[in-house]
């Protein structure tokens, strides 16, 4: 497989995967009426400070298997004692070996928002991310068609949802500005190609408005990182790999935001 097709394949499996597990859209609208309560994840986000997502991730398509986490629950209660403000949780099976079922039971076992981390590409995973009790939703600007990502930002904001929409470069960051988006998520890894290049905050992160809120995601592991982006005017950073990886991830909350 080109590298240029990573996102391709990943957005494939994804859609496979989905239909394995597809309900009738009507049960779905059904069990929409039992959702759970939402808890705000914009509201979590906008505290005063630099914020964190702390992200449950296994393993991912460019460094492969990254930690055993055979307790989701655990980790997400260890990143909630750490001051984490809202917790990612891969529901992406083949490439990042999560789970729907880790969101479930993260979401029971906290009182945190959660995030659902996966690749949304159509309205049922809209509805479904909502059934399943995301308080925040991820829409990557390169995986979707410009309706595509209008449509899914609409019906996500009228679920109750807050909406986190992903982009890697400037003309991504117009399209997300144009649908009215709160929080901006600029991930400095290339989802094409898989390479990962700070520059990207530094391009993106100072032109967006101050009237949106700013998430630096990928490739962050020292405070020396989260400081520089603060400077970029990121107002929250979204960490995986280095948490799951550190063995005390309390610890590695605190010297990354330097509590």
């Amino acid at each position: 497989m080109s590298e240029s097709n990573v996102l391709t394949s990943i957005v494939e499996g994804v859609l496979e995967d989905l239909e394995k597990r597809r309900i009738p859209i009507s049960k779905l609208n059904e069990q929409l009426k039992s959702a759970p309560d939402l808890r705000g994840a914009y509201k979590s986000l906008s505290k005063p400070g630099m914020r964190l997502i702390a992200e449950i991730k296994r393993s991912s398509p460019s460094k492969g298997a990254l930690a055993e986490i055979d307790d989701a629950k655990s980790l997400a209660g260890k990143y909630q004692d750490g001051g984490a403000d809202v917790i990612s949780v891969l529901t992406e099976e083949r490439r990042f070996k999560g789970s729907i079922s880790d969101l479930i039971d993260v979401r029971n076992s906290i009182e945190l928002p959660v995030l659902r981390k996966d690749f949304i590409v159509t309205e049922y995973q809209v509805l479904e991310s909502r059934v399943l009790g995301a308080d925040l939703i991820l829409l990557i600007v390169a995986a979707l068609t410009d309706s595509q990502l209008k449509d899914f930002y609409q019906l996500s904001t009228e679920l109750g949802m807050d909406v986190l929409v992903e982009v890697h470069d400037l003309d991504e960051a117009e399209k997300a500005l144009n649908i009215g988006s709160k929080i901006i998520g600029v991930n400095s890894r290339n989802l094409k190609t898989l390479e990962v290049s700070e520059k990207t905050f530094e391009l993106i992160l100072p032109q967006l408005p101050e009237s949106v809120l700013k998430v630096a995601e990928s490739g962050i592991s020292t405070s020396e990182q989260v400081a520089k982006v603060q400077t970029l005017g990121a107002k929250a950073v979204l960490i995986g790999e280095s948490l799951v990886k550190s063995g005390n991830p309390v610890h590695t909350i605190n010297q990354l935001l330097n509590r």
